[in-house]
């Protein structure tokens, strides 16, 4: 689930059958060991279909059948029969930074207008549904994508299926919808950003500041009058051309016959037509020549925070995946070097946390993205002498090959990350993968070479990416000036 002030989490009280089905999976995705988490994801499946992307290139192998509908849509199908339960997911290659220029925030007020009825459901309806058959809904907003996902009793696929595809043929725009989603999402700004202490910090602050293509550094939440502006005009059109099939991807995952599901499949979304797609903005970044050094007032802050961000090497490149190591080596665990010289030692803070991608994971988003570390510290310690001690534990990376012993147990951090991905959240990690790499990348087989990917990396290849992307010319720090305090933002050194 993406960040809370952008996703609308709704839980059903759980029947009986569906409780026993989620504890089963819970219980197999959780067993100890890399051969347990491999047989319960299946090791021996059919040979993916419709995918460049070779099998067995890694410990476990994904099934996977993949096609696409003549109207566009890309449908993932992968079977688990773990448990009796299947993930319905269906993802729009339409984010906050795709969004119009004059129409920030549309995309997460989209988010909200995809449950407010259909031409079939009325209004929540859709969520009643899923509640009713003892299943789990969510719905959020990423950099890259806005998605939509339940997981139910897998006798229960038909219906989810026809639903899902009730709403992308005919979602009830309305000026009465419209107007109430507009009212709900401003106030979910104010509660979640403009009245909170540290909000939107700093996942929605740090992009604002490192970044200078608009797309990538605007307000992703919204300027309030912009949300305000939007008319059902602009809403019928942004449904009518983001929500299409052919700017889609559906991922079916779980307990089903694969037979059935196609005909399923095709029965309920290939009638709905296709249309013409705008010409994808254009989201690269210059490289970052000169250190950001930035500061922002809260008035609601009781403690000063920090952050401190690199920009991403491109995505599915040899640096890309080192980076993924160098996040483990760095930043994720009581082990990593920046926990040990920041807390541990210097005892700047009680945790510093972080990572690739503050609204997903390293592999769920397309356009540039930002390695980003944030602390929050008490006023005897300042920004600069935390910023310098993180400075010299990075420069340790840039100036020192790592040993065989610290590679190994990086690569072996991220695998355990990756098997918990993939298992986590009964089964929806595994869509969101899938979904993830055919709408970027229209190869969902890719999931089964990240391993591979990760065991390639060298130490002079880790070395060599820490020097060209967590170089000081690429670093863009933010400081959190508490109530009382003059904040000013200036760039460069």
């Amino acid at each position: 689930m993406a960040h809370p002030g952008t996703t609308r989490f709704l839980r059903a009280a759980t029947a009986m059958g569906m409780l026993v089905s989620v504890l089963m999976s819970m219980l197999a995705l959780s067993a100890t060991g890399a051969a347990a988490q491999e047989a319960a994801l299946g090791t021996t499946p059919p040979t993916p279909v419709g995918s460049g992307s070779s099998p067995g290139a890694s410990g476990f192998e994904v099934p996977i059948e993949y096609k696409t509908l003549p109207n566009g849509l890309r449908v993932v199908l992968s079977r688990d029969t773990t448990a009796p339960i299947v993930t319905v997911a269906v993802y729009y290659h339409i984010g906050f930074r795709v969004e119009p220029r004059d129409r920030t925030g549309f995309a997460h007020l989209f988010e909200h207008l995809m449950f407010q009825g259909s031409q079939n459901l009325g209004k929540l309806q859709f969520i009643k549904l899923v509640q009713s058959n003892g299943g789990i809904l969510n719905g959020s907003t990423r950099f890259d994508f806005t998605n939509y996902f339940e997981i139910v009793p897998s006798n229960t696929l038909e219906m989810f299926l026809w639903a899902e595809a009730d709403r992308m043929r005919g979602l009830a725009i309305t000026q009465d919808n419209l107007t109430n989603q507009q009212g709900v999402v401003k106030s979910e700004v104010r509660v979640n950003v403009l009245n909170t202490p540290y909000g939107g910090f700093p996942w929605l602050d740090m992009p604002q500041y490192a970044n200078t293509n608009w797309y990538n550094a605007h307000n992703f939440y919204g300027d309030l009058r912009d949300i305000d502006a939007a008319t059902l005009t602009d809403a019928q059109a942004f449904h009518r051309t983001y929500y299409s099939p052919g700017n889609a991807v559906l991922v079916v995952t779980g307990d089903i016959d694969r037979t059935t599901t196609w005909k399923w499949v095709e029965k309920y979304f290939a009638p709905i037509p296709g249309v013409a797609l705008p010409k994808r903005p254009d989201l690269t970044e210059p490289r970052q020549e000169k250190p950001i050094r930035a500061s922002k007032d809260d008035t609601l802050a009781t403690r000063p925070a920090l952050a401190f961000s690199y920009h991403m090497p491109p995505r599915n490149t040899p640096e890309y995946y080192a980076m993924g190591l160098i996040d483990q080596i760095l930043l994720q665990g009581h082990d990593s070097w920046l926990y040990q010289a920041l807390v541990q030692r210097g005892g700047y803070a009680g945790d510093v946390t972080g990572g690739i991608n503050l609204l997903g994971n390293m592999f769920d988003y397309e356009g540039p993205m930002l390695w980003t570390a944030s602390l929050y510290h008490d006023t005897s310690h300042s920004p600069d002498e935390i910023l310098k001690a993180a400075d010299a534990t990075i420069d340790s990376l840039r100036n020192t090959p790592i040993d065989a012993a610290t590679l190994a147990r990086a690569q072996v951090k991220e695998r355990a990350a990756l098997y918990g991905i993939i298992g986590g959240r009964l089964g929806f990690g595994r869509a969101d993968l899938l979904a993830s790499f055919a709408l970027f990348d229209n190869d969902p087989a890719r999931i089964n070479t990240l391993e591979q990917s990760f065991r390639a990396v060298t130490p002079a290849l880790i070395q060599r990416t820490a020097r060209e992307y967590l170089r000081p010319g690429n670093q863009t720090a933010l400081t959190i000036v508490p109530k009382g305090k003059t904040a000013n933002a200036t760039t460069g050194q």
